[in-house]
């Protein structure tokens, strides 16, 4: 596995994907809570996404791994379909927190209790991402683990940053 194939790989080695994945809404939620709605609107470093528009953004994201996960279960010799984070940002302006932060809690939920019944052999099955080449859904899942913890990072850089002003 390549840092191009799995570009968060540091994030999750040794660590168990579906306890990350767990963690995950509860630790967001925490986050915006102590961030405050006034500080989500400031990015993580200059330049980058504020906190809110992270919070859109994984909102997003787990619609669209949901659905990744859902078609390598059921889909045969499945060829992911990319998409563009960027494109799909720039709407995130006239987005609230509050409604990113519900959505992404929500379809999270929603794709774990998915995932506790796919059959074990269905982890390995192969998906050809166009970028990424051949995959599995358990990769898939690190993937998405490392993701999750690459913006939990950036939220506690807005909350640290916030914290020392």
């Amino acid at each position: 596995m390549t840092q191009t194939t799995h570009p968060y790989a540091e994030f999750v080695a040794g660590r168990d994907p579906m306890e990350l994945l767990e963690q995950t809404p509860r630790r967001i939620s925490d986050l915006a809570q102590e961030i405050g709605e006034a500080n989500l609107e400031l990015p993580w470093a200059p330049g980058k996404w504020s906190g809110r528009f992270i919070l859109a953004h994984l909102a997003d994201c787990e619609i669209g791994f949901g659905f990744r996960w859902r078609q390598a279960v059921a889909t045969p010799s499945l060829v992911i379909q990319p998409f563009d984070q960027d494109a799909w940002a720039a709407r995130y302006d006239s987005l609230k927190a509050k409604w990113a932060l519900g959505a992404f809690v929500t379809a999270r939920l929603w794709n774990l209790e998915f995932l506790k019944t796919v059959p074990g052999e269905a982890f390995s099955k192969p998906v050809i991402h166009p970028e990424r080449g051949e995959l599995t859904l358990k990769l898939l899942l690190q993937i998405t683990a490392g993701h999750d913890i690459n913006h939990l990072r950036q939220l506690e850089a807005i909350r640290a940053a916030n914290a020392s002003s």
